[in-house]
């Protein structure tokens, strides 16, 4: 986001400045920015949390709220473990839980965040939803500092958390969410290709406060498409592990429609749907 913000802001000629809001599963900041006059001076990071944040019940907005602006990326969730666990594959974590009396410690970062439905997906699907604990960590690099020190059997989170401990021979990934291995990860297969039915990706983009007029919001959009076809920005995006994938907004209101769909029917069946109070 930093790195984007950067580079819009020399499209636009004016600094486009990234507020850190963090919490709840990205509810904290859709309520700030949800809140703001709709001209165009407030925009928000969002990604698949505008809906499971809203369907676990920790916001009452949801999609509707907002007026997509430009999607910027997709990125697979990844599942590890440390490097020393005899592990290799989802089906050795399964046949290990089977065995063993005690739950699985698995970290997440917040309660109801993609990376906790994606969890919970992917643990439903190899038939042990029942001996795992879901352990919330929130973001900034928590969740693979508790792996490698060993106070979780396994993580779900973003590849770019883990690229350093990886590097470091602490953590291994085993898994991939998304359909398609990521480039930047090559040999990290998929759950599919493990025979494990989950195909769950991370986009994330841009979106403005419902109202917002659409003169602004095609001038952000072109300022956003400028800034993912920029040499920094693609360099950043490798090095975290992520796919440069720009969609306009109309393309990307409708793929957020759908996913809201999708979405909703997973954690429907996972039982993670709540009614928000606020």
């Amino acid at each position: 986001a930093q790195v984007l913000a950067d580079e819009m802001g020399k499209s636009l000629g004016k600094p486009v400045v990234p507020v850190f809001r963090p919490g709840a599963g990205g509810a904290v900041g859709y309520k700030h920015v949800g809140s703001q006059t709709a001209d165009g001076y407030s925009i928000v990071w969002n990604s698949n949390s505008i809906t499971s944040s809203h369907l676990r019940g920790n916001m009452k907005l949801s999609y509707k709220d907002f007026a997509p602006i430009a999607r910027i990326s997709v990125e697979s969730l990844v599942v590890a473990v440390k490097a020393d666990s005899p592990w290799k594959t989802l089906k050795d974590i399964a046949a290990a839980a089977n065995k063993s009396s005690k739950k699985l410690k698995v970290g997440t970062a917040a309660k109801g965040s993609f990376t906790h439905v994606t969890a919970a997906a992917i643990f439903d699907a190899l038939g042990i939803a029942d001996k795992v604990i879901y352990v919330p960590l929130g973001g900034q690099g928590k969740v693979p500092a508790e792996l490698v020190a060993g106070r979780l059997d396994a993580a779900v989170q973003f590849p770019g958390q883990f690229v350093s401990f990886v590097k470091a021979g602490e953590a291994r990934l085993i898994a991939m969410t998304a359909g398609e291995r990521l480039a930047s990860f090559p040999d990290v297969p998929t759950a599919k290709e493990q025979g494990v039915d989950v195909d769950l990706s991370m986009w994330r983009g841009l979106a403005a406060p419902a109202g917002t007029p659409p003169a602004v919001i095609m001038k952000l959009q072109a300022a956003a498409k400028d800034a993912t076809e920029s040499e920094t920005f693609k360099k950043t995006l490798a090095t975290l592990g992520a796919n440069v994938s720009f969609m306009d907004h109309d393309a990307f209101g409708k793929l957020i429609v759908e996913d809201n769909g999708r979405l909703d029917k997973i954690m429907g069946g996972l039982g993670l749907k709540k009614e928000p109070k606020s």
